[in-house]
């Protein structure tokens, strides 16, 4: 059974940074497209950013500069590091294996002064 765990939300100001993590379970992230996707409150779920089983990464233009996708094969966990946070950004962030169904159950992301 496939689970993946997102952690490492929170309250922010802006300006600041976080890290999130996906810990993922019944699979080897290794071979499959990753991606981190948000919700905010009355949107839709948007693609923020994205790494390809060779490496390769994509970004939301509204990131690009200030987010970084990476996977630590070894752990099995794929991250997502915030800088410059901005109330923009605000919003339940999800843990996504692309072409699959599995998703996990979010972390918020509040950044506010």
């Amino acid at each position: 059974q496939v689970q993946l765990v997102e952690s490492g939300g929170g309250l922010v100001q802006p300006g600041e940074s976080l890290r999130l993590s996906c810990a993922a379970s019944g699979l080897f992230l290794r071979y499959y497209y990753m991606a981190w996707y948000r919700q905010a409150p009355g949107k839709q779920r948007e693609l923020v950013a994205a790494i390809r089983d060779g490496g390769a990464t994509n970004y939301a233009d509204s990131v690009k500069g200030r987010f970084t996708i990476s996977r630590d094969n070894a752990k099995n966990t794929v991250y997502l590091q915030m800088n410059s946070l901005q109330a923009e950004d605000t919003a339940v962030y999800y843990c996504h294996v692309e072409r699959y169904t599995y998703w996990g159950q979010g972390t918020q992301v509040t950044v506010s002064s």
